[in-house]
């Protein structure tokens, strides 16, 4: 099978030399000597507003570069998402696409905000990739990964996403080469296998 990937990656910053596109590149790089049909989405190249009112999330109509951004995730088999850890939760750039992206008619059905309904991005499975400054263990035990937790169940979830799977990438910052080079490595095959 030849599964559609959709690489959504999230830094904030438009200089591409962080570890974070190092690592979507490295699992881009294994999906593709899988055979797999990768597509990639900077989010920091995109123009789009944030939302200020339910009303304006109602609207049907969204920027050109949302469009564009349903247009590949209506398209794809499997999503990966790239951020670092900000504030113990995603950069504000990433909250506000996922805001504009997933709208109710594209993401779920009106019904769904009530418990029942469609969830329109059935069939489509994720990982969430997050780096950050501190040890992963202790965001995952200390804080619960709160960060990732809601964006999996309240967010890709709710929308039909799933299996939502992570790698929490500890120390980013203060990771010697080879720990570096390790992650690296361990994206690589996660891109050959496709999830």
């Amino acid at each position: 099978m030849n599964k559609r990937i959709l690489i959504i990656q999230a830094h904030p910053d438009r200089e591409r030399s962080h570890y974070c596109h190092g690592l979507a590149a490295a699992y881009r790089k294994g999906a593709e000597e899988a055979g797999f049909t990768v597509e990639e989405i900077f989010l920091a190249d995109l123009e789009f507003p944030l939302l200020r009112s339910e009303d304006e999330w109602q609207q049907p109509g969204v920027a050109a570069d949302i469009e564009k951004a349903q247009e590949r995730i209506h398209w794809a088999d499997h999503l990966l998402i790239v951020f670092p850890l900000w504030m113990g939760t995603m950069p504000a750039l990433l909250k506000g696409f996922l805001e504009q992206t997933l709208r109710p008619g594209f993401a779920f059905s009106q019904e769904a905000r009530g418990g029942l309904g469609g969830r329109l991005l059935k069939g489509r499975s994720a990982r969430v990739i997050i780096t950050m400054g501190m040890p992963a263990l202790f965001y995952r035990w200390f804080f619960g990964a709160h960060g990732f937790r809601n964006l999996k169940r309240n967010i890709l979830k709710f929308c039909g996403i799933k299996p939502v799977r992570h790698c929490f990438v500890g120390l980013a910052g203060a990771n010697r080469p080879q720990g570096r080079q390790k992650w690296l490595e361990r994206v690589e095959a996660l891109g050959r296998r496709g999830t």
